[in-house]
């Protein structure tokens, strides 16, 4: 007991400097005993990182005592976008969460959502902020936000994400804030924390031209007359999973570079830094960046959402100059680098809101290259990311819809099958669309890359199934294209109605989309 009161005291001293939030130190009991039934609660985490770490099991503890005399409690919750698997299941697993916005990625509150026992508003990341400004979810009751300290004048240095922190500290009624002492004190200075933005028809031009720009300051701002309680945490964040490259990832990986080559002797593409790279999060993804390391291209750039471990290899090889984004999700080793590292990563890093790391003005301008995973696309270039048999939700829409309708190149990547071989990611119509053949550009599986700019619907076609779709698919899927292109009247984009979802209703019959 003593040595916990010293190291409480010893944070207490070197992360929260401000003597009226030293008063506010309490436990993580105590502070969610403010919140009540129906409230809404934002709270800080994007990707993991950054997530409150003693918020969702103190709410949990309550809500079943709540429930255990016979009261009700539930909370609308709203995120950055993903935040660390434990704190979603914990309270989906006590039925805590009423509604989730804007993205998530955890199995037990998926299927809560799947189920309809939860409300879940997926929309793109870009936009969480001005909705929330706007009303749209009704008040925001409570604002809990992780950051490494306070200041002696009662600034807030970020911890490892910044996310929709800015806007939760700005329109909460109430703040609980969680001084993280694991996150290290030299983080203060890598954050770039821009207050300019506003609702039309105040909008003003926001300067940034490249992505080591700085626009803002380095900390978020919060009323001291709303910080309700203050709670002491020293938990690293949730390691984000990385397997390392397989045959399949390492194959895309290698179509991708060698397009960049290719837009590079055609002109299109700067030989000296390419254009900034996003990268949406996962294995592949991580491949792609992984193999940009054997060359030919240095100077890189990468304006996205997160940076994974591959990032911190480009940078601490020297391939990639700067990087910006609004989260850092690493693997353990890679969160053991960062923090071994942080000096240099702090010189190459910049995290931002994310309704700056994601606004479509600016990823227009910058000319981002975007690149995001997807669940299927059809001949037609359709792309669905979302909706597992076009019905049930799998994570969300997250950014990528911001990058690729903004994006100066938009690329899809995806193994073209899944389910040892069962499922196939080019089908002949999507049953959910998240992006439309007009955004969607490239398409590259293990097999080869599909260039559609320039192409027709009856182009495009071909060019999917040949290039992308697995050739145990692709007889099935040509022969569908022959005969809907022969039919009378077949259109700009042929179909044949009663077959075009042929392939989802085989495999929720028989368990595959094979004939």
């Amino acid at each position: 007991m003593t040595n916990t009161v010293h190291q409480g005291a010893a944070a207490i001293a070197t992360r929260v400097r401000h003597p009226h939030f030293q008063g506010l130190v309490t436990d993580a009991a105590t502070a969610v005993a403010r919140i009540q039934d129906g409230d809404t609660v934002a709270i800080s985490g994007f990707a993991s990182a950054g997530t409150p770490k003693a918020f969702a099991p103190a709410l949990a503890e309550r809500i079943r005592r709540v429930r255990a005399g016979g009261g009700q409690l539930s909370v609308n919750l709203l995120t950055g976008a993903s935040v660390a698997g434990e704190a979603e299941s914990t309270l989906a697993e006590v039925d805590g969460v009423a509604l989730r916005m804007p993205y998530q990625s955890e199995p037990t509150a998926r299927g809560k959502i799947n189920d309809g026992r939860m409300d879940y508003v997926d929309i793109h990341l870009s936009h969480v902020a001005q909705q929330v400004w706007e009303g749209y979810y009704g008040d925001v009751d409570v604002a809990v936000v992780e950051v490494a300290a306070i200041t002696e004048d009662g600034k807030l240095v970020p911890s490892m994400s910044v996310g929709n922190n800015k806007t939760w500290l700005e329109v909460a009624d109430k703040v609980i804030l969680e001084v993280n002492s694991w996150v290290p004190l030299d983080v203060e200075g890598m954050h770039d924390v821009y207050y300019g933005t506003a609702l039309p028809p105040a909008r003003k031009p926001i300067m940034l031209t490249r992505p080591a720009d700085r626009i803002g300051q380095q900390y978020l701002e919060v009323d001291p007359a709303k910080v309700v309680a203050v709670v002491l945490t020293d938990e690293q964040d949730s390691e984000t999973t990385v397997a390392a490259p397989d045959a399949v990832s390492q194959a895309i990986a290698g179509h991708v570079v060698e397009f960049f080559r290719h837009e590079v002797e055609r002109g299109r593409l700067p030989a000296a830094g390419l254009l900034p790279l996003q990268a949406g999060i996962g294995n592949v993804a991580n491949a792609v960046l992984g193999g940009l390391a054997e060359g030919p291209f240095t100077g890189l750039t990468c304006y996205s959402e997160v940076i994974q471990d591959s990032m911190l290899d480009l940078i601490r090889q020297g391939t990639v100059a700067h990087a910006s984004a609004t989260s850092l999700a690493l693997s353990r080793a890679g969160l053991a680098e960062l923090v071994d590292n942080i000096d240099l990563y702090r010189e190459h890093v910049t995290l931002r809101p994310q309704e700056i790391s994601n606004h479509p003005e600016i990823v227009r301008r910058l000319g981002v290259i975007g690149m995001n995973g997807m669940l299927e696309a059809d001949v037609y270039g359709n792309v669905n990311s979302t909706h597992v048999g076009g019905t049930r939700i799998m994570n969300g829409i997250g950014g990528s819809g911001d990058f690729t309708r903004n994006g100066y190149v938009s690329m899809f990547l995806s193994p073209s099958t899944a389910r040892n071989g069962a499922v196939s990611a080019i089908v002949p119509m999507v049953p959910h669309v998240d992006h439309t053949e007009h955004d969607v550009q490239v398409i590259v599986t293990e097999h080869g890359l599909a260039d559609l700019r320039g192409l027709s619907p009856r182009k495009r076609a071909p060019l999917i199934v040949d290039r992308c779709a697995d050739p145990a698919f692709r007889p099935m899927l040509h022969d569908y294209l022959d005969r809907a292109t022969a039919r009378p009247g077949a259109g700009n984009t042929p179909h044949i109605l009663e077959e075009a979802l042929s392939f989802h209703t085989r495999l929720a019959a028989t368990g595959s989309m094979l004939e």
